[in-house]
């Protein structure tokens, strides 16, 4: 009894399944690691995502992840307590919207944010102070043994610390649609329509970008499964706030790599970097095109290749 009591609460902390996992480190070489479930990767990456497109700073970031962290383990479940649902656990009788609405991680993450800009000084805050001010928890202390972890995502999932977060990927396993019509989706879904179009598409109502003749085309290559995005460094460097120069590569391709089994994503590049799904370490290796010592890709864009 006592055994599957410990295993049903291991597969409740760590979101279930033994598939295989994912994991970031520090890029300040102390050692500090966090490891996860695609299933927690994937909601990680649109909280972080959707944050940055509200363009808030890392902070905001770190205390969406340490809450969702506390609130449900990063899984969009569909219970708790009283009418409580989904990532951040709210509640429709309280006016966070219907069922449904708070059950889609957008829409959850962008009502947490609301909330979160409207405590003033909140990046001044203890991150525990900042995140009961929105949720109005009954356990008020319990965000904050969430900050390290949440740290190291967020500082990988907005792209401020390159190559540091991995999944090991299941190539030719998916729950969903697949291939780089897929991807696109996704990355409008989380980032917004307006993310595709600074890189050249334009994202109808189907969601489906299109090709925009006034910038650099978002494209697919003729194997019909690698997506290029093309980034301008130099544009989120000059903009101001949170965001610096090559952060919106590294965070596109944490993304994908985040989304990986979700999506059926095998290789992921970038700035001469790579990651490969199925590897036994899933690190990110210097990119060698097919031996000939040039980096596919380039640093100025993220080229992501699907199982189809």
């Amino acid at each position: 009894m006592l055994a599957v009591a410990g295993y049903l609460v291991v597969q409740y902390v760590t979101g279930g399944g033994r598939g295989p996992g994912c994991k970031v480190v520090s890029a300040k070489g102390d050692g500090a690691t966090y490891e996860f479930t695609p299933e927690q990767a994937v909601n990680a990456a649109t909280i972080t995502a959707v944050g940055t497109a509200r363009d808030l700073p890392e902070r905001a970031v770190t205390i969406a992840l340490a809450t969702a962290l506390q609130e449900s383990t990063l899984r969009n479940i569909d219970y708790g307590d009283r009418d409580s649902l989904g990532l951040f656990q709210q509640r429709p009788s309280q006016g966070w919207g219907t069922p449904e609405e708070i059950m889609d991680p957008v829409y959850s993450a962008e009502k947490f944010y609301e909330g979160l800009e409207e405590v003033p000084g909140y990046t001044r805050l203890p991150l525990t102070v900042a995140a009961q001010k929105v949720q109005r928890s009954g356990f008020p202390q319990a965000y904050a043994k969430h900050e390290p972890d949440a740290a190291l995502l967020a500082a990988a999932l907005t792209g401020r610390s390159a190559a540091t977060l991995t999944c090991q990927g299941r190539p030719g396993a998916t729950r969903g649609a697949s291939g780089t019509e897929a991807v696109q989706a996704a990355l409008a879904r989380d980032f917004g329509r307006d993310l595709l179009q600074p890189a050249g598409a334009e994202v109808d109502d189907g969601a489906k970008p299109t090709p925009s003749p006034s910038a650099p085309d978002v494209t697919v290559e003729p194997d019909g499964r690698t997506l290029t995005l093309p980034v301008d460094d130099a544009r989120d460097g000059a903009a101001g706030g949170s965001r610096r120069a090559g952060a919106r590569g590294w965070q596109l391709a944490h993304w994908a790599v985040a989304n990986a089994s979700e999506l059926r994503i095998q290789r992921v590049s970038y700035a001469g970097r790579v990651w490969v799904a199925g590897t036994t370490d899933s690190t990110w290796r210097q990119d060698d095109a097919k031996g000939s010592g040039k980096p596919t890709g380039g640093p100025d864009a993220v080229r992501i290749t699907t199982g189809r």
